[in-house]
């Protein structure tokens, strides 16, 4: 049966079966942002992050875990002084990520992670959560991949920030998984020298340790040991 960890490289027949057999338990959704990263990162970091650990969870966990396509644009309005950053809207992006998530529970899914890469989905998301509960009715858990970092892992970098936005972290983090997307040459041209203290092999530790907690929270939830409590509903 086809291992793949990727649910657009599935054919229909190939998810049937192995939703089927029961093989499948879980499916993660890479929700982040397609915008500016000072002059030095591309502009698709975030998701390509999301996505990154996304797979590796899933390799970890295999077979019992796909990963859907990554939604690669977020709320960025903050952004938009920069051209070439994309947005949606609060509300939009809360519609899309709901047909999403409806998506994945009529595929046969009752354990979602939404593994998020973005800072600002964040506070738009915890504030409709308890909706989402409300109306899916199936254990949804929403994770920033770097919560489960702690200051100690953060010790390991120069300026002890994590994660920052296209600072030290995430530049490591680029220099480790897609190197092509780091412009070392466009340092000196910012004013912010921080990034350059960057280092693959931080980036890759770092991964690493993400990568093995979001593996133990997602088992976690295929166990039963994690499960999303459904608000009650008004009397």
């Amino acid at each position: 049966m086809n291992g793949q960890v990727q649910l657009g490289k599935l054919t229909r027949r190939e998810f049937r079966q192995r939703m089927g057999s029961g093989e499948l338990k879980a499916a993660i959704l890479p929700l982040a942002a397609t915008e500016q990263h000072l002059e030095h990162l591309a502009m698709e970091h975030d998701w390509r992050s999301a996505q990154h650990i996304a797979v590796e969870v899933a390799l970890k966990l295999a077979p019992q875990v796909v990963v859907a396509e990554p939604l690669q644009v977020g709320i960025s309005e903050h952004h938009m002084s920069h051209p070439g950053t994309l947005t949606l809207q609060p509300g939009t992006m809360m519609v899309v990520v709901s047909d999403l998530i409806d998506s994945l529970i009529r595929g046969g899914f009752h354990n979602i992670l939404l593994l998020n890469g973005h800072g600002g989905n964040v506070a738009p998301f915890n504030n409709v959560w308890d909706q989402y509960l409300r109306k899916f009715q199936v254990n949804l858990q929403f994770l920033p991949y770097w919560d489960v970092l702690t200051q100690e892992d953060a010790e390991l970098l120069e300026t002890k920030v994590l994660p920052g936005h296209a600072q030290e972290f995430e530049t490591a983090f680029g220099l480790a998984a897609f190197p092509d997307n780091v412009r070392t040459d466009m340092w000196e041209d910012q004013d912010d020298k921080a990034p350059a203290l960057a280092t693959a092999e931080n980036g890759q530790i770092l991964i690493d340790r993400t990568v093995d907690r979001v593996a133990t929270y997602l088992q976690e939830m295929i166990d039963g040991q994690r499960v999303a409590e459904v608000p009650a509903f008004f009397p």
